[in-house]
């Protein structure tokens, strides 16, 4: 897989209403954990007075983790549902939220499967969605003599340069899709007078 789905920035509050309960619903884009418990706080800080603040996330690219949470409502009535729309639309290192302010009516467990759910899925049809590449990089290192050669190769293949050091002792780092890192890597590695450095 050379392409993943995410959302491009965090999306405006949408508001779904269900027997005078409040849902409030969010989605923001994260890398990490960390981003994670940042935005919960920051919406438990907006909304002092709300019951639960639920919330689901999907992180990682090629190997993605998941995490649902159902804030002090019944057992997989909240988390778990809005993490199924995650998955319906296929988005990854994203976070989904919903601030339930409460309206004196119970809703039952299916109410409130019902609820999570669509309000996740109205705060995600209001999403920019969009496909990044999934790229992996690599570090040529060479003489000044060998420019012309890396040159060539990189226009070529029309190679994306991250970033490159351009003295007597070069060195140039080079982004390709994933799918064709193995294949970009091996055409560098015929000419013997480039030193190829990798992560792997």
């Amino acid at each position: 897989m050379d392409s993943y789905r995410t959302i491009l920035k965090p999306t405006a509050p949408i508001l779904f209403k269900e027997r005078k309960s409040k849902f409030f619903g969010y989605c923001f884009p994260v890398n990490d954990e960390e981003q994670v418990k940042q935005y919960i706080a920051s919406l438990k800080n907006e909304y002092p007075t709300a019951n639960h603040v639920c919330y689901a996330w999907q992180i990682g690219t090629t190997k993605k983790t998941y995490r649902a949470n159902d804030d002090g409502e019944p057992n997989n009535s909240a988390g778990m549902p809005i993490y199924g729309q995650l998955q319906s639309y296929d988005v990854t290192n994203t976070l989904v939220a919903v601030v339930r302010i409460f309206g004196g009516t119970k809703l039952g467990v299916g109410g409130l499967i019902t609820a999570y759910k669509e309000t996740a899925k109205i705060a995600l049809e209001q999403a920019q969605i969009i496909t990044k590449i999934i790229k992996q990089q690599f570090k040529i290192e060479f003489e000044y003599a060998e420019m012309d050669v890396v040159m060539r190769m990189v226009k070529k293949h029309q190679l994306e340069i991250i970033s490159q050091d351009l003295h007597l002792k070069c060195s140039m780092v080079i982004a390709v899709k994933k799918s064709d890192f193995r294949r970009t890597l091996n055409l560098f590695k015929t000419q013997h007078k480039l030193k190829i450095k990798t992560d792997q």
